[in-house]
């Protein structure tokens, strides 16, 4: 029987071969809890490549953990979404991947004007550091399309 990490990596061989593929991203679910063994486990049967974890539990924010995805040169992804625990803006390799979830209006995934340049001002620190990878959640009213090419400007990219 072919395992799950497997089949998903022969259904994008394509892509894998792609000079435009950016980090794969992993979004761990919410009630899932630390797990230092499985998590070093997993990042051991990936294959090589850009890795970015997302934690949605409180549990996973510890030093520790941070020392296990920079031995293995995968991101703690740094979610925006007031939601959810806040993640610290800590770099576990030479890249980052920033993901904007929600804005604090409540408006789901629209940023302010004030919020774009508070996250450009971000970014732009970031980028002193790190290759910075910055991805807008896609929804239903485009606000991402919208609130990215606001932040591409702002960036003066």
């Amino acid at each position: 029987r072919e395992q799950g990490l497997e089949r998903f990596y022969r259904s994008i061989e394509p892509l894998l071969e792609s000079p435009k593929l950016g980090p794969q991203l992993w979004q761990l679910p919410p009630n899932f809890q630390r797990d230092d063994e499985r998590l070093d486990a997993w990042l051991d049967a990936l294959p090589p490549g850009r890795h970015a974890v997302e934690f949605r539990h409180r549990s996973w924010l510890e030093p520790d953990v941070l020392g296990i995805l920079h031995a293995h040169g995968a991101a703690l992804v740094i979610a925006d979404d007031p939601r959810r625990v806040q993640i610290p803006h800590e770099l576990t390799t030479e890249w980052t991947f920033v993901r904007f979830h929600y804005g604090r209006r409540g408006r789901r995934g629209n940023y302010s004007e004030t919020e774009l340049r508070e996250w450009a001002a971000r970014l732009s620190d970031l980028a002193t550091q790190a290759e910075v990878f910055a991805y807008f959640n896609n929804d239903w009213e485009v606000f991402a399309v919208r609130n990215g090419l606001r932040m591409k400007q702002l960036l003066g990219l």
